[in-house]
């Protein structure tokens, strides 16, 4: 095979005789660098088509992977306000058993239980026969109804114990205000109340209360609760106690030799209040007990043997 080369420049030619291997390998540069070239451009597009669908799987696992760790952020974020109100649900209702408790320790008291017949610090005693052992799961919203449930039934229970508190207060308020009894712990009637001969003047005069002698120094009780409305020395009456009962009864303990309370204190029935003496217009120690009811006199005999059914 010959290969002709012409020289422009200088207008001449040169031929060239290629043997058999020389056109083998001008053969092979010809056919083998376009086809090496395709084959690099192939390889490279299948390697750069593959990292580009990894890259892409990739993307779409972070992607993923993004969105799930979101979920999860806010699933958490949302778990915790549900602990949160729920603690400040139990927080409430703690609060309110509290509460409760110092209710019923009150009601007790006002009720006059004996001790230790029921405490409301202790948990209520129960027992019962072992039984079978059985799992129960509880979701979010069982949690809730139960609250919600134990909230109204505390509710209730508040309103009722509330009730009682008031009826029993009530009571016991009555109780003590009930005028009843003797106004001396010691001593006998030695006038009784209504038209009798003045010891001083010897003229028949009006006796507006009872007497009860006793020794001096003996203590004059309140025949009932009440509001010191006077305490101190008052013409005739020497040393004198009045107490104001409600309703419209009010009690005078006269002639004593001290009184034991103030104006404005309030006393509980059969508080002693005064010691008996003989102060003012007394001719010996005793307690000259007068009882009011809207302000006019009344006989107190009437109420010393007072009973409350």
């Amino acid at each position: 095979m010959k290969v002709i080369l012409i020289n422009r420049r200088y207008g001449g030619s040169r031929s060239i005789e290629l043997g058999r291997w020389s056109r083998a390998f001008l053969s092979l540069c010809c056919l083998g660098l376009p086809m090496g070239m395709m084959a690099v451009g192939y390889l490279a597009g299948e390697g750069s088509e593959s990292r580009s669908v990894k890259g892409a799987s990739l993307d779409s696992m972070q992607d993923e992977l993004d969105r799930q760790t979101h979920e999860l952020e806010a699933l958490r974020s949302q778990a915790e306000r549900k602990l949160q109100v729920l603690t400040l649900n139990l927080a409430g209702l703690q609060a309110r058993m509290t509460r409760l408790d110092a209710l019923g320790e009150h009601l007790t008291v006002v009720a006059d239980l004996e001790e230790g017949e029921f405490d409301f610090s202790q948990a209520p005693a129960v027992g019962g026969p072992m039984a079978s052992e059985f799992s129960v799961s509880y979701s979010s919203r069982d949690i809730d109804n139960q609250l919600n449930s134990f909230e109204t039934q505390l509710t209730d229970r508040e309103a009722q114990l509330e009730i009682l508190g008031s009826l029993l207060t009530h009571r016991k308020l009555r109780k003590q205000t009930w005028l009843s009894g003797r106004p001396a712990e010691k001593g006998w009637i030695s006038s009784h109340f209504g038209q009798r001969t003045d010891p001083f003047s010897g003229k028949l005069a009006m006796h507006e209360g009872i007497d009860f002698a006793g020794k001096e120094g003996t203590n004059i009780i309140a025949v009932a609760g009440g509001v010191v409305t006077w305490s101190g020395s008052r013409s005739g009456y020497g040393e004198m106690v009045e107490l104001s009962h409600g309703d419209g009864f009010a009690t005078r303990y006269a002639h004593n030799k001290e009184n034991l309370v103030k104006s404005g204190d309030f006393v509980k029935k059969g508080q002693a209040i005064a010691l008996m003496g003989s102060s003012g217009r007394s001719t010996g120690a005793h307690v000259h007990y007068e009882v009011y009811k809207h302000g006019r006199p009344v006989d107190p005999a009437s109420y010393i043997h007072r009973t409350r059914h």
